[in-house]
C-alpha cells in the first residue's frame, strides 16, 4: 500500500536545507512513498530544482506563510501559528491526506498542536515521545517517555508500555517484546512510591514484563521496551548522545595525535566505519508520538539529512506496519484482559 507522508520542510535548526536533501534521497530509495512538502512554497520548489531524479508525479507541495520558531512557547505556536508549515502538515494526517508527518521544529509546540489537532487515542491519558537507543546487541532499545510527561503517576507508566509494546512489534517485528521499568536497582523495594506502584500495576498487566532494570541496561538491551518518565528519558537521551560525540571526538584526536597514529588509524579505518556505525545516533533519529489519533515522528533538531531521511524512514515504517491499529488492538487485549482480571477477583471476593 503506498505511504504519503507530511514534511514541515521549514521547522528545525537548518529547515530547507536538510529537509529537501532528504526528502529526494528518500524517495529514490522507496518508489511507494509519495511526500506532501510543506511550508514557503517559492522556496521549496528552489530546493527542488537543485535535487536530480526527483520523481515530481510523487511530491506535492503546500503553501504555509508561517513558521513556527524553535524559541515559540507551546502556547503562542498553538494559538498564533495557525497557518504554520508545521500545523498545516499535522493537519494533512487528521484530514487522511498524508499517513504520518514528521517535524524537526520545536518538541513542546509540535506535541500541543499534534494534540490539539489529532486528539488522543481511547485508552491513553498522554502522548509519550519513544525512540531506541543503540544497544550492545547491535539492535535498539525501545525507550519511552524521552520528554513529553515530566511528572506521570503509575496508570501513566502502564499505558506508556501498551504503546511502547506496540511500537517495538512494528519497529523490529517482535510480537511479543520484553518491558522493563526504569528504577534505581533491580530489586522490589527499590524505587519512589510512583515507580513501585507501577511495577504492582505492570505484573498484573499481562505483557512481557520483565521487572526493574537500571541505566546500563538500557545500553545492554536487557528488555525491548524501557519505560520512564519523561525527566529522566529525556536527560538519558541526551547524556547518551553526548557521551557519543565526546567518545567520537577522543578517538579523532587520539590517531591524528602523531605520524605514528595517523598511520594507525589508516590500518584501522575499515573497523573504525564500523564503530561510527554503530554507535551513530543519526541512525535512530525520529521519535514517535505515540498515543495520537495518528503518526507524528519528531526529528531532531539539529538533524543533518543523513538523521532526517531516517526519521522519514520511521515515518514509512509505522505508518506501513499499521501502528495504530496495532496500538489498538493492544489496547483492546489489554482491556479485555483487564476486566476479565477485574471479574475474577470481584467472584473471588464475593465467593469468600
Amino acid at each position: 500500500m503506498p505511504v504519503r507522508i507530511a514534511i514541515d520542510c521549514m521547522g528545525g535548526d537548518h529547515g530547507l536545507s536538510i529537509t529537501v536533501p532528504a526528502a529526494a534521497s528518500f524517495l529514490r530509495k522507496t518508489p511507494d512513498a509519495s511526500l506532501i512538502l510543506v511550508g514557503k512554497a517559492d522556496a521549496i520548489e528552489s530546493a527542488l530544482a537543485r535535487e536530480a531524479g526527483v520523481d515530481r508525479a510523487r511530491v506535492e507541495i503546500r503553501a504555509a506563510s508561517e513558521v513556527v520558531a524553535m524559541d515559540d512557547p507551546p502556547a503562542v505556536a498553538l494559538r498564533s501559528r495557525r497557518d504554520s508549515s508545521m500545523r498545516i502538515a499535522i493537519e494533512a494526517v487528521k484530514a487522511g491526506d498524508a499517513q504520518a508527518c514528521i517535524s524537526s521544529g520545536n518538541t513542546g509546540a509540535l506535541m500541543a498542536i499534534s494534540r490539539f489537532v489529532l486528539k488522543m487515542l481511547d485508552g491513553i491519558d498522554r502522548p509519550a515521545i519513544a525512540t531506541q537507543i543503540p544497544n550492545q546487541r547491535g539492535g535498539g532499545t525501545l525507550m519511552l517517555d524521552l520528554g513529553a510527561n515530566v511528572d506521570c503517576d503509575p496508570d501513566n507508566f502502564l499505558q506508556f508500555a501498551v504503546m511502547g509494546s506496540a511500537l517495538c512489534s512494528v519497529l523490529d517485528g517482535n510480537e511479543n517484546p520484553s518491558i522493563g521499568l526504569l528504577n534505581i536497582g533491580e530489586e522490589v523495594i527499590k524505587g519512589n512510591d510512583t515507580v513501585k506502584q507501577a511495577a504492582e500495576l505492570l505484573r498484573a498487566s499481562g505483557l512481557n514484563f520483565h521487572g526493574n532494570v537500571e541505566g546500563n541496561d538500557i545500553f545492554e538491551g536487557t528488555t525491548d521496551v524501557v519505560v520512564c518518565d519523561g525527566f529522566v528519558g529525556n536527560v538519558v537521551l541526551k547524556s547518551s548522545e553526548g557521551l557519543a560525540r565526546m567518545l567520537g571526538g577522543f578517538i579523532r584526536e587520539e590517531f591524528t595525535r602523531t605520524l605514528f597514529a595517523k598511520f594507525g588509524a589508516l590500518v584501522s579505518f575499515p573497523s573504525l566505519q564500523r564503530l561510527k556505525g554503530r554507535v551513530d545516533h543519526r541512525r535512530y533519529n525520529g521519535a514517535s508520538l505515540v498515543g495520537l489519533r495518528g503518526i507524528v515522528i519528531k526529528s531532531h533538531g539539529s538533524a543533518d539529512a543523513f538523521a532526517f531521511e531516517a526519521a522519514l524512514r520511521r515515518a514509512y515504517d509505522a505508518a506501513s506496519h499499521g501502528l495504530l491499529e496495532r496500538i489498538a488492538q493492544t489496547l483492546t487485549k489489554f482491556n479485555r484482559g483487564a476486566t476479565t482480571a477485574t471479574g475474577a477477583e470481584r467472584a473471588s471476593s464475593s465467593g469468600a
